[in-house]
């Protein structure tokens, strides 16, 4: 049993698993600290709020130590992409290992922003290509995921009124439309 006072961590799963580490970090910041809040990753912009920057920062720093980055520093500046160099080092993503370099002073606040402000553009251009980048197809994921006997199950019990639509969400981890659509997109008939 879950304890109703007990803290829950939600992390964004159609977030990069690097996205997810940091996200997780901070949050598991704020119960060693005993404070409520919530992560928001493409924010990376300190929110002036000190829980959140506390918890920005020990995640960080958890993530990417400053004494190992700093000693880390000479050899991946002078690599082709330096960023992607520190991120592949210490499993993070490309924009928190700049970050971590402009929090110790190894690079200018400009160079930040300027490579920030590069990556998103980039993000957006692979969105609107239909170049996600997170995973492939959607629905060839859950099939593998759940599989066609299970959502078939769910979906069937659900019809039926054997299964409440929470019940049927927790065990497909599926929502909403995205629900209603499982066994079109699936490919079963119910």
């Amino acid at each position: 049993l879950v304890d109703e006072y007990a803290p829950l961590i939600f992390v964004n799963n159609a977030d990069y698993k690097t996205a997810q580490i940091f996200t997780l970090a901070h949050e598991l910041v704020h119960i060693f600290v005993n404070q409520p809040g919530l992560s928001k990753l493409e924010d990376l912009h300190w929110t002036g709020e000190q829980t959140e920057e506390a918890c920005n920062h020990m995640a960080a720093e958890f993530l990417v130590p400053e004494s190992e980055l700093t000693q880390r520093w000479p050899s991946a500046r002078k690599a082709v992409d330096p960023y992607r160099d520190l991120a592949r080092h210490f499993k993070v993503s490309t924009v928190v290992a700049a970050r971590r370099a402009l929090d110790c002073q190894l690079i200018p606040r400009s160079l930040f922003f300027e490579y920030y402000e590069e990556n998103k553009a980039r993000d957006a251009s692979k969105t609107t290509q239909g170049e996600s980048g997170r995973g492939g197809d959607f629905w060839k994921n859950q099939h593998w995921r759940l599989g066609a006997l299970l959502g078939a199950a769910v979906s069937r019990a659900v019809k039926e009124g054997r299964l409440s639509y929470r019940e049927a969400y927790n065990l497909t981890g599926l929502k909403g439309d995205t629900f209603a659509k499982m066994p079109e997109e699936m490919g079963f008939v119910l």
